[in-house]
């Protein structure tokens, strides 16, 4: 038998798309939408199908409609599949797999090509698992999202990851798979509930706690701003998210982390645990808050970051109306170990088997640990506890 040389294959791949902010997405004088789908054969128009969060139809009643009237206007260069189709929003959608078989239904009953698309629209979690279901159909369908949420257009829907939840375990199956655009339409924040209208802002904290201390200090300052909605502050804000993580994407040398190392999921190993702890009560970005809370007083304990900074955070949070304890950062199990710490666990396995975790040095300045002392962090819930406590206790009237 001859010996065979080793063949070494290097493929080489770039992705391009957009990521595009405008208002009044599929009003009629509004072209973005039809500029954005290019049909296969120029003679031929793009054909789309629309999967929508239900709770996205519900506020927008005349979505449908719209979506309908705007195909109809541009029959030339649009062709819509058939009608829309609804799905549940939120963890929901992640949680119950019976949804991603719908979508791989409409697929197959519509002859859903892979010089289609699948238009995305709704929040940061269904747009996740829809653009997870299109991933695994026809080994790829073009996905255009449009995120309808602060989190999904600053940080969920903006990136290379699909996925849903399994075996209790967040984003457990998923798929790296770029958009082929992101639509970022501002009108669709108008409804959302205050909750929601804040939530997203905690990504915008942690990506400025890590990149960019003038992006924090600008949060900081208009913290009072966003609470009472003002579009142009939070236009911002989801901007400048947005830009910092797609840079890092862009730039860091791992953009589907083969490495152990996910510096964007600071506060992460809690909050994706604490989402499940509470059965998904705690939004996404609720969570997050929670864990950036507590990895920053950890951070300050372990001698990385100054009271002063750490007073920072705490009181942005604060500012903006985070609740930053939850009874389940104490919950047990029955060797009296924190059900909490499995996230440790689960990010370090999911992570490939060697825990790294961000802390702060400073703002806009984190650093990597690949260890947590559970004693400090034990301290570290504690003080959050005794902060959350005081920060809602008020003064007895004499």
């Amino acid at each position: 038998m001859r010996n065979f040389e080793t063949i070494q294959q290097d493929v080489q791949v770039n992705f391009h798309y957009g990521v595009h902010f405008t208002q009044g997405l599929f009003q009629l004088e509004n072209t973005l939408f039809k500029d954005t789908l290019r049909p296969f054969l120029p003679q031929n128009p793009a054909r789309f199908l629309c999967i929508i969060d239900q709770s996205v139809s519900s506020a927008h009643p005349n979505l449908t409609e719209d979506i309908q009237a705007y195909a109809n206007h541009y029959a030339d260069s649009l062709s819509l599949a058939a009608s829309p189709i609804i799905v549940p929003g939120g963890e929901q959608s992640k949680n119950e797999h019976e949804h991603i078989t719908a979508i791989i239904d409409a697929v197959n009953q519509y002859r859903i090509d892979r010089h289609s698309y699948i238009v995305a629209i709704g929040g940061g979690a269904a747009v996740d698992m829809i653009g997870y279901a299109a991933a695994i159909a026809h080994r790829g369908v073009r996905v255009v999202r449009v995120p309808t949420t602060v989190l999904g257009q600053n940080d969920a829907a903006v990136g290379v990851k699909n996925a849903v939840n399994a075996y209790d375990k967040k984003n457990f199956l998923g798929t790296f798979v770029p958009p082929y655009a992101v639509l970022n339409d501002f009108d669709f924040l108008e409804t959302l509930e205050n909750r929601d209208w804040i939530a997203g802002v905690s990504e915008a904290v942690k990506v400025a706690l890590l990149k960019d201390a003038a992006f924090f200090d600008y949060i900081e300052d208009h913290a009072l701003d966003l609470v009472s909605r003002d579009m142009d502050a939070m236009g911002w804000v989801i901007y400048r998210c947005a830009q910092l993580h797609l840079e890092h994407i862009a730039t860091s040398g791992d953009p589907f982390e083969f490495g152990s190392s996910r510096p964007l999921d600071f506060g992460h190993w809690a909050a994706h645990k604490l989402e499940q702890l509470t059965d998904y009560d705690l939004r996404h970005g609720e969570a997050v808050a929670i864990g950036i809370a507590l990895d920053t007083i950890y951070s300050h304990l372990t001698g990385r970051l100054s009271e002063g900074a750490m007073n920072r955070v705490l009181d942005t949070f604060q500012a903006l109306g985070f609740q930053l304890y939850v009874p389940e950062l104490e919950a047990t199990n029955a060797e009296s170990i924190k059900h909490v710490y499995a996230g440790l666990d689960e990010f370090r396995e999911h992570l490939g088997g060697v825990l790294t975790i961000m802390l702060l040095e400073g703002i806009g300045q984190g650093v990597e640990v690949h260890e947590i002392d559970q004693a400090v962090m034990d301290e570290a819930i504690t003080k959050l506890r005794l902060m959350e406590q005081a920060h809602h206790t008020l003064p007895v009237a004499n």
